[in-house]
């Protein structure tokens, strides 16, 4: 059984995203040499928002585990939802995003990719003018 691989465990660490936000170093390429998937937990300062983006040729999952944060969405980041503690998201592969955390509380969620790569596949976009002017002069998030 040469081939056999052995398990990674991360204990800590965490980074600033280029997108916004403070991760935890979770499993990704980076730590733990996966291959095929990136798995954090990202911490968004309340009161912060994140830079437009988007994970060309990777989708991503979402799950909230408190506070709650706007996300607009697709062309022109044209959509808009409210995520609460509990809630999902799917957000395919090549599709803008940016969250939004207007709340009194920071927003801690998990999030999985199929980017096994901790940065490299994140693209930022331009925050469309008319966006601006409705989120307001909120500070990129650092967590």
């Amino acid at each position: 059984m040469a081939d056999q691989k052995l398990c990674t465990v991360v204990r800590t660490g965490h980074y600033q995203g280029v997108q916004g936000g403070t991760f935890g170093v979770g499993v990704s390429a980076q730590s733990t040499g996966a291959e095929r998937l990136c798995l954090h937990r990202l911490v968004m300062a309340a009161g912060s928002r994140g830079r437009p983006h988007l994970h060309e040729g990777h989708e991503s999952a979402i799950f909230i585990q408190s506070g709650q944060v706007e996300v607009w969405h697709g062309d022109d980041l044209g959509e808009h939802v409210v995520l609460h503690a509990g809630d999902y998201m799917h957000i395919p592969a090549g599709t803008p995003h940016m969250p939004v955390n207007t709340g009194d509380e920071d927003m801690v969620c998990l999030v999985a990719r199929t980017d096994p790569n901790e940065q490299e596949g994140v693209r930022l976009l331009e925050l469309p003018a008319w966006l601006e002017d409705r989120v307001g002069p909120l500070p990129v998030g650092a967590g």
